[in-house]
């Protein structure tokens, strides 16, 4: 089945129903997307940005996992608890702490942990199998801002696979990667969507999956205009083609 993608605009209003008409909190989204995310390797590192994006099972490597701006730090970060607990080594790099109440939990349930927090990324990826990027959401636009330009020309040069998180980090939600410059030759293994496919799938070349199978409702699909696809037995990705059609 060819999915329908969710623009930016949709993409954003959709979240705010979510946690409006639909009555979920900021927590229990990340809770959930984090789940997704979890669902990733043995060794991995916990890349996280100052704010909140899941890898399948089927890829059973050692990961590197790594979230920015809008809920994806969060993602991340959540996503590193549940790895702890399945017995995986998760690794984290957060180089922007976020000031935020529930990012601070969400980081000091980890410290509890001994997860170790990361200050080098570059060294971190020779010491993975696997790197997940949740740097930046579809919001993103603009340059890449420090400290996160070195990580992003690592992501482009690293023979290392790399998982990317609803959006791959430093394209645009629309129009794809860069035309030049940083990010340009940054091209994921695997891309993971949350929710429903965004519009720079089109431009994407790798394996393909969709995320987040817990918190839409068939008539909040309905309303937005895209399918939800079969998940299979407790699974919270499924592989996708990546061809799909722009809403």
């Amino acid at each position: 089945m060819a999915l329908k993608t969710l623009g930016a605009k949709a993409a954003a209003a959709l979240d705010q129903e979510l946690m409006s008409t639909c009555a979920f909190s900021i927590d229990q989204l990340m809770e959930l997307a984090g789940l997704s995310v979890s669902q990733a390797g043995r060794r991995v590192l916990v890349a996280c940005g100052p704010g909140n994006n899941g890898m399948p099972p089927q890829l059973l490597l050692p990961s590197i996992i790594w979230d920015s701006d809008n809920r994806q730090g969060g993602d991340g970060l959540v996503a590193a608890r549940h790895l702890f607990y399945y017995g995986y080594q998760p690794t984290v790099f957060y180089p922007k702490r976020s000031k935020n109440e529930l990012y601070q939990r969400l980081a000091k349930q980890l410290e509890d942990l001994d997860v170790p927090f990361v200050e080098d990324f570059q060294s971190a990826v020779g010491l993975t199998d696997h790197i997940v990027d949740a740097i930046f959401g579809f919001s993103f636009s603009g340059d890449v801002r420090e400290p996160f330009p070195k990580v992003i020309q690592t992501l482009e040069e690293t023979k290392v696979p790399v998982t990317s998180v609803d959006t791959p980090s430093s394209w645009d939600v629309e129009c794809g990667p860069p035309k030049s410059g940083l990010g340009s030759a940054f091209m994921p293994a695997t891309l993971v969507s949350l929710t429903a496919p965004k519009p720079l799938v089109k431009f994407f070349k790798g394996r393909h999956f969709v995320g987040g199978r817990s918190f839409v409702s068939p008539s909040i699909a309905k309303k937005y205009g895209f399918e939800v696809p079969e998940y299979f037995g407790v699974d919270q990705i499924v592989e996708v083609p990546t061809t799909s059609e722009k809403l």
